[in-house]
């Protein structure tokens, strides 16, 4: 009986325990990363409970060099600890090239403790340009240059024994897709990605064991043009980074002994072109599949007629490892349907406007050739339309080799479409002969968002591709036209938006790293980066400001310090320079977008254009970013600078006051941005914050509920409203359905979000074709107020550490829920009205402590589950309408009527 008591004792205990487990650990954001560049990562995991208010008192890590943690290289001990996010390694240092394992066990404050997590890996890359041996080549071809045919280079060599691991380390001057043995090298596209080349030029590393065998191998690699010396922005702008292709290519073979070889570019590589004859961002593709070198990435290929290489002199001090997500293929979408045009013009509809690429199915002679041009939106006559696309050709031109069914599609350009135009297909061209694409950098998917408005959910589904689109390797403006650029202040108003629909912390890491790089001296930022304009395309109050707002941003969501502390100096440098050009604290010299495609009405004579004057919108984004220099200097502990930042920011909002606003708080500029600035970034003092937010109200209602602002008002509109007890105007605002709003487009048929409020008027009609792109980003930031206010979830600490959820119900709208992956799991908040009875349900994830708000349950019987509120023991406040309720994690269901 004893031991039946004691073997029962254990097997309770047991299963206790299996109630609290590690999942999903992550290094530096990734599942077992290749190619680390970061010499202390840092290591996240989530705790998952079956019971409620679960939090962690403890963690052990241990790093190791083998998967069985027999060669331990650090380990932490039982470390008393809450944190499960982003924890650093301290060990000793890490060496180039090696692979480790690492596994993490907590401890809950039940006493209970995990199991060890699964075996989770990381591997180190070059760290040092003395880690390399590979020397950098170029093809060697007579005129090769922009627009020219893209060279292949090849290499074939013998491996003696049985590999046991193999690791290609790789970049390019320009783009590359690499080959071995006849099979492509990992997933990625439009590799080594957009940086600014030549202070920063990613490599990057791929496990190529499976592709190699033993004896002779051979390897290919496809260059293009791309954004190195190929043409972008405007005047047929090209060779910016440097007007020669490159490779540099260094293949580590390990054998089973333990022997090791290493293959890397050099002069016994070979050089020719292939049946790409031009490719370009903004040209798009010309393939003729006549010139195909059918098996050059294999061994036995005969090319004896190839041409050298030249060895090149380019440096590694730019080297750095891959820390964003690389572009992958995403969506693929049928065509919906064959339109013929009323211009006989064979059109396809692939029902959504994307960015990627066709895979075209032909079968005809030899050099029959079919033309594909892509373009977002028919004109009022369902014409094919690309007047938009300015001088970007975005075409497709295919030349068949002929001899049965051939399949294509591009490699080193991208296009913006929702139709395509077909011209010269041999045959009958159906629905089954052509699909497209999506191509967007490989970011999880981490929010969700829907409610029982069809027009809202529209919005939500044209805010995520706005952002798939856009988001290639670099947050850019449009990815249609000939631009493609990565706009700062488009990125700055849609990062929380983006970092609520995706994990964006690697993305917005990466390119803020060329913000800092391509900042200037003086401390000024560029407008677009990586920066491809010109020395004096700097300085724009809202764009410049991303070098504040992001990081910021991105601390807020996923609670890194570090990077915040990497950001630092390019945040400090550029807010001291407004410091040094202002005048008696007043940023109001040099040239400004201001609140960039603001409202104007179709005649534009009866003076009601929604004009601000753009110093009131400078003083205000430099308030902003003075604040925001405060907060990271408070949180990185250094006071000194946060007391001088203070000090600096009363003086700049007094100013405000005495420049932009009368006594009674009327501003200069009466318009909805003028407003809603000063009282997102507190501008006024106190007692004249209600009545600047009437003026807000009276504003909105003069306009008939329709909104004025433009890029830089619109992301904290409704905000602003909620924020002064307007809940109701932003509702309105949101909800309504003509022009200018957010649901105007959705009713002409947006797939996604428009760079104007109408880029297509109730006539048909197109707005000016020089501005008016059809998938861009920059609107959609009103996610960022629905996910917060209709949903309620919010941060209450960085990183969701503390959560809030607070719904605001509101217009016409009967339920609505989202779920967000928060870096302590998910939490997630759904509601529904019917007749007087409400109910909210609520997920906080362990780890976590929440603050529940249930709207208008003041006086109500509210239910928990099937417990009465005031039997839970939850803390409770009530205040107003609103009972707070403080929870830990677990799963809630509130009913109340």
């Amino acid at each position: 009986m004893t031991r039946l008591l004691f073997f029962l004792c254990l097997l309770a205990t047991a299963t206790q325990a299996q109630k609290l487990a590690v999942t999903t650990p992550t290094c530096e954001y990734q599942h077992n990363p290749l190619g680390l560049g970061i010499t202390t990562p840092r290591f996240s995991w989530v705790l998952t409970a079956t019971r409620r208010n679960v939090l962690q008192t403890g963690y052990e890590l241990v790093v190791s060099r083998d998967a069985g943690f027999r060669n331990v290289v650090w380990k932490t001990g039982r470390v008393k600890s809450d944190q499960s996010v982003l924890v650093s390694y301290r060990g000793p240092a890490l060496t180039a090239g090696e692979k480790y394992y690492w596994r993490v066990r907590v401890w809950d404050n039940g006493g209970n403790a995990s199991a060890w997590s699964t075996a989770q890996s990381f591997e180190m890359g070059l760290l040092q340009p003395g880690d390399w041996t590979a020397a950098w080549i170029e093809p060697g071809l007579p005129g090769d240059a922009v627009n020219k045919p893209a060279p292949l280079v090849r290499r074939e060599f013998t491996l003696g024994k049985p590999v046991a691991t193999a690791r290609l380390y790789i970049t390019a001057h320009g783009l590359y897709e690499a080959h071995i043995n006849g099979q492509r090298v990992g997933d990625a596209y439009l590799t080594p990605g957009w940086t600014s080349y030549n202070k920063r030029l990613q490599y990057q590393v791929y496990d190529v064991t499976p592709l190699l065998k033993t004896g002779v191998n051979a390897t290919g690699v496809l260059l293009g043009d791309g954004w190195y010396r190929g043409n972008l922005a405007w005047a047929d702008t090209k060779n910016i980074y440097g007007s020669t292709l490159g490779l540099l290519y260094e293949l580590r073979v390990t054998y089973t002994d333990g022997t090791r070889q290493v293959i890397t570019s050099d002069k016994q590589w070979k050089s020719n072109t292939g049946p790409i004859v031009r490719a370009g961002i903004y040209y798009g593709e010309a393939y003729d599949a006549r010139l195909e070198k059918t098996g050059w990435t294999k061994t036995g290929y005969a090319d004896a007629g190839w041409q050298g290489v030249k060895v090149a002199e380019g440096g590694k001090d730019n080297l750095v490892a891959t820390y964003g997500p690389p572009v992958r293929k995403h969506e693929t979408f049928r065509a919906q349907k064959i339109i013929h045009t009323p211009k006989g013009e064979t059109v396809v509809d692939f029902g959504q406007n994307l960015v990627g690429w066709i895979t075209l199915k032909v079968s005809g002679k030899a050099g029959d050739r079919v033309t594909i041009r892509h373009a977002e939106v028919l004109d009022r006559e369902g014409n094919f339309y690309t007047d938009n696309l300015r001088a970007a050709q975005a075409e497709v031109v295919y030349t068949l080799k002929g001899g049965g069914q051939e399949v294509y599609e591009p490699r080193l350009s991208f296009f913006g479409f929702r139709y395509i135009k077909v011209e010269g297909y041999p045959g009958t061209l159906t629905t089954e002969n052509i699909s497209a694409t999506a191509l967007y950098s490989d970011m999880p998917s981490t929010g969700s968002f829907s409610t029982s408005h069809p027009l809202i959910n529209q919005l939500q589904h044209n805010i995520r591709w706005g952002q798939n689109g856009n988001f290639v390797d670099v947050p850019t403006d449009c990815p249609q036209r000939d631009e493609r650029l990565g706009w700062t202040g488009d990125a700055q108003v849609f990062a929380r938006t983006a970092a609520f629909n995706r994990q964006v912390a690697g993305f917005f890491n990466k390119w803020m790293h060329d913000v800092a790089a391509d900042q200037q001296a003086d401390g000024r930022i560029p407008f677009v980066i990586p920066n491809v304009l010109g020395q004096n395309d700097a300085a724009s109050t809202g764009w410049a400001d991303v070098v504040t707002i992001i990081p910021w941003t991105m601390f807020q969501a996923y609670g890194d310090t570090t990077f915040l502390r990497q950001q630092y100096p390019s945040m400090k440098a550029w807010v001291d320079y407004m410091e040094r050009n202002s005048q008696h604290d007043l940023w109001n010299t040099g040239f400004h977008f201001g609140d960039w495609l603001f409202y104007r009405p179709f005649d534009d004579n009866d003076g009601t254009s929604a004009v601000t004057d753009k110093y009131l919108i400078a003083q205000c984004f430099r308030a902003n970013s003075v604040q925001l220099m405060i907060n990271a200097a408070t949180i990185l502990g250094r006071q000194d600078e946060a007391q001088a930042y203070s000090s600096q920011l009363k003086k700049i909002k007094d100013a405000f006051l005495r420049e932009y606003a009368t006594p009674s708080g009327r501003l200069v500029s009466g318009t909805q941005t003028a407003y809603v600035l000063a009282l997102q970034f507190d501008m006024l003092p106190e007692n004249l914050r209600a009545q600047a937010a009437d003026r807000l109200v009276a504003n909105v209602r003069q306009y008939g509920n329709h909104l004025t602002t433009g890029f830089l008002g619109t992301p904290y509109l409704c905000h602003v409203l909620s924020q002064t007890g307007h809940t109701d105007v932003a509702y309105d605002l949101l909800l309504q359905e003509t022009y200018p709003s957010w649901l105007y487009p959705v009713k002409m048929g947006a797939t996604t979000i428009w760079e104007r409020w109408d880029g297509q008027r109730p006539d048909g009609t197109f707005q000016t074709p020089g501005m008016n792109s059809f998938n861009h980003y920059a609107y959609g930031a009103i996610g960022d107020w629905m996910y917060r206010r209709i949903t309620g979830i919010r941060n209450a600490a960085p990183g969701y550490k503390h959560i809030t959820i607070a719904p605001e119900p509101g217009g016409n709208i009967q339920q609505a829920a989202a779920e967000l992956v928060t870096p302590h799991g998910s939490v997630s908040s759904a509601w529904k009205k019917a007749g007087a009875a409400f109910t909210l349900d609520v997920t906080i994830p362990a780890n976590t402590t929440a603050e529940v708000v249930l709207p208008g349950a003041a006086g109500k019987k509210v239910i928990e589950t099937r417990t009465a509120l005031e039997q839970t023991g939850f803390a409770q406040k009530t205040t107003g309408s609103d009972i707070t309720v403080t929870l830990g994690s677990g799963t809630y269901h509130f009913q109340y009527e």
